[in-house]
């Protein structure tokens, strides 16, 4: 990841935005529109050319006013599908660009995670994370795994508690060491664009969604651990509890389900 930052004027104030918070960037007329991760969107005069000159081959030209974060990409068809859902029209003569640099960098992360120390064996992972063990709340560690394309398409779990072996349905020794998809044969994709950005790009991230896998309506917090991995907090919602003692409490509350929408 990059430390760089790009400046810009939008709605007359100067914005001073690291180049890793921007997803990508459209052009209207002499207006840019810049795409952010926490899904805010500014715009500015500053023109095509200077954005592409100042990102550099960290972003893909995918159509004649479009750039694109390599590490945004999560798939090339007849759409560029981003790792936030988005998706993007791109012109076919920059298909082959965009898939080469896509890979290469998708390549170039994966191939560093390889250099490191994580454990060896289920037994050491367990040693790692035994303070979890009789947590109420379901963890796991996940070992992500990639295709020869650099794109995440599956994962092993590496420890879990025994919430986890609850939530699933799955005793551990059935889990651990073994591959989602070879115990959920109908393992929905979906979850695997969220933690290819934490194990990639050191993103914290929480999901809401169905998991037709167990039938439960999940929230989950997943976020990097060893290289290569991702933690997860499970919760079932449908046990959870919400508090609301005071105003401020409502209003918080309120304010975050207003952020989950958007």
């Amino acid at each position: 990841m990059t430390d760089k930052t790009i400046s810009f004027m939008s709605g007359r104030k100067h914005y001073t935005i690291p180049i890793n918070d921007i997803l990508y960037i459209l052009m209207k007329k002499q207006d840019a529109y810049v795409h952010l991760s926490d899904g805010s969107v500014l715009k500015t005069r500053k023109t095509f050319a200077e954005f592409q000159d100042e990102l550099g081959d960290d972003f893909i030209r995918i159509h004649r006013g479009g750039l694109v974060a390599a590490k945004a990409v999560h798939s090339v068809n007849k759409l560029i599908m981003l790792s936030n859902g988005d998706s993007l029209e791109y012109s076919s003569q920059h298909r082959n660009e965009i898939m080469e640099k896509f890979r290469r960098k998708q390549r170039a992360i994966i191939d560093a995670l390889a250099d490191n120390d994580n454990p060896t064996e289920n037994e050491e992972y367990h040693k790692h994370y035994q303070c979890f063990d009789a947590i109420p709340i379901a963890f796991t560690d996940i070992e992500m795994i990639f295709d020869e394309e650099s794109q995440a398409v599956d994962w092993i779990f590496r420890y879990g508690n025994e919430a986890l072996a609850k939530l699933e349905g799955c005793p551990l020794e059935v889990m651990i060491g073994n591959t989602f998809h070879s115990i959920f044969p109908n393992m929905d994709k979906k979850w695997l664009r969220s933690y290819e950005r934490a194990v990639l790009y050191g993103e914290k991230l929480e999901l809401i969604d169905y998991s037709p896998e167990i039938d439960k309506y999940l929230r989950i917090i997943c976020f990097p651990t060893f290289k290569g991995h991702c933690g997860c907090l499970l919760f079932d919602i449908s046990e959870m509890r919400i508090s609301c003692e005071k105003n401020m409490t409502e209003q918080a509350v309120l304010m975050y389900l207003r952020k989950i929408m958007e």
